[in-house]
C-alpha cells in the first residue's frame, strides 16, 4: 500500500485539512499539463487525449530525456481493475509508434517541432532512437485492492513497467493543495521498462546526408577548407576513421563544435592521408604541402598513418565564416568527426539558413 498523506494546518490552532474529491479527470489533467514535474522532472508532455488507431483516447502521452514514452492514465476517484486492462491496451499501441509518428503526434498537438521542445526541456538534442522502451502510470485518488494486486503481480513477476501514483486533493478556503505518493518505487520501474523489438524507432536516414565536425585549430583552419574545398580530421584513428563513410556524391553539413553549422557541400573525392592529396591550382596538380595554408600544424605526424591528418575533398554549395555559424536548440550534434544525419529537422533548418532548397 502507498503511504497515506495527511495535511494539518498548524497556525492559529491545529486543524486537519480534509481530503476533497477532485471535480473531474479533466481538472486533474489540466493541473498535470501545466506542470508535469508533479509526476517527474524528467518528462515532457507530448499531448493530451491522444487518439489511438483503435479509436480510443489515451489521457496523456509524455517522453523522457532518454527518448522513451510514458503512458499516463487518469482516474479522478478509485481506479478499478479495468483501468489496468485499458492502460495495457494503450501500451500495445504505443510500443509500435515509429520515430516519425512520435514527431507527428507532438507537432499536431503543439504546433511546433518536438526537436525544439525537447532541446528546451532537456538542454540536449532529440535522440536518434525514440520509444525504445515505455512505461505505464495510472493516476488516481484511490486504488482498489484488486487493482493493486494486479499491478504488483505484473511488475514483480513479469517485469511489466507499470506503476500507480495517488493524488490527494485538498481545499482550505481559496487555497488548493495536491499531494502525491507512489505505489511502487519509480526507480525500480525504470529498470523494468520493456525493450521492444520494432525496428522503426530510429528516424530514417536518406542515404545521402552526413554531419562533419570540423575542429578549427592549428592542425586545420576553416578558411583553408573553404578556399581549397575540403574537410579533414586527424590525431588518431578514432577521429579520422569515420571519414571513411563519406562517398563521392554524399552531402555534408559541416559544423564547427561549440559554434554551429558553417557549410554545406558535396564530396568529390574520398578520404586520403594528407600526404597523398593534391589540388588543382591554375590547372596544375599541387600537393597540399605546397599550398599557402593558414593552418600552422596541418602536417603533424605526416608519415604516421595512425595519427596524421586525413582529407576529404568537397565542393561547397554554401558556407559562412566561423563567426557567422548557425545554431539553434534542437539541431543535431555528435562527437564523431562524421556521422549519418538522420534528423530531417536539422536538414530543413540548416538548408533554410543557407537559402538552399532540398534539391541542392
Amino acid at each position: 500500500m502507498p503511504i497515506e498523506v495527511g495535511i494539518w494546518k498548524v497556525n492559529g490552532g491545529i486543524k486537519k485539512v480534509d481530503f476533497s474529491v477532485i471535480e473531474s479527470e479533466r481538472k486533474l489533467e489540466d493541473i498535470l499539463s501545466k506542470d508535469l514535474s508533479i509526476l517527474s522532472d524528467d518528462l515532457l508532455l507530448i499531448g493530451r487525449q491522444v487518439q489511438t488507431e483503435y479509436g480510443k483516447y489515451l489521457d496523456m502521452l509524455a517522453i523522457d530525456g532518454e527518448g522513451n514514452l510514458h503512458i499516463i492514465e487518469l482516474k479522478k476517484n478509485r481506479a478499478p481493475r479495468e483501468v489496468v486492462a485499458q492502460a495495457l491496451d494503450y501500451a500495445s499501441w504505443v510500443q509500435n509508434l515509429s520515430y516519425d509518428q512520435v514527431l507527428r503526434i507532438y507537432e499536431d498537438k503543439n504546433n511546433c517541432p518536438l526537436e525544439e521542445a525537447f532541446a528546451e526541456k532537456f538542454d540536449d538534442s532529440l535522440p536518434d532512437k525514440l520509444n525504445d522502451t515505455h512505461q505505464i502510470t495510472i493516476v488516481s485518488s484511490q486504488l482498489d485492492s484488486e487493482t493493486e494486486r494486479i499491478i504488483n503481480y505484473l511488475s514483480n513477476n513479469y517485469d511489466v513497467p507499470i506503476n500507480a501514483v495517488f493524488f490527494r486533493y485538498f481545499e482550505e478556503g481559496e487555497q488548493l493543495f495536491l499531494t502525491r505518493s507512489w505505489l511502487l518505487d519509480p526507480n525500480v520501474i525504470d529498470e523494468k521498462s520493456s525493450n521492444t523489438k520494432v525496428e522503426n524507432k530510429k528516424e530514417k536516414w536518406n542515404k545521402q546526408d552526413f554531419v562533419v565536425n570540423f575542429e578549427d585549430k592549428a592542425s586545420r583552419k576553416w578558411e583553408d577548407a573553404v578556399k581549397y574545398g575540403f574537410i579533414s580530421a586527424g590525431g588518431g584513428r578514432w577521429y579520422s576513421r569515420t571519414l571513411n563513410q563519406l562517398f563521392v556524391g554524399a552531402r555534408i553539413f559541416c559544423m564547427i563544435p561549440k559554434s554551429g553549422y558553417v557549410g554545406i557541400g558535396t564530396v568529390i573525392e574520398t578520404v586520403k592521408p594528407i600526404k597523398d592529396v593534391t589540388f588543382k591550382v591554375n590547372e596544375t596538380d599541387v600537393k597540399m604541402s605546397d599550398l599557402n595554408l593558414k593552418a600552422t600544424n596541418m602536417f603533424h605526424d605526416v608519415e604516421d598513418l595512425e595519427k596524421c591528418e586525413y582529407v576529404v575533398k568537397v565542393k561547397w554549395s554554401a558556407n559562412v565564416s566561423k563567426e557567422e555559424a548557425y545554431w539553434v536548440k534542437g539541431l543535431k550534434a555528435n562527437q564523431n568527426s562524421a556521422y549519418k544525419l538522420r534528423s530531417q529537422y536539422t536538414i530543413d533548418k540548416v538548408l533554410e539558413f543557407f537559402e538552399l532548397n532540398t534539391d541542392e
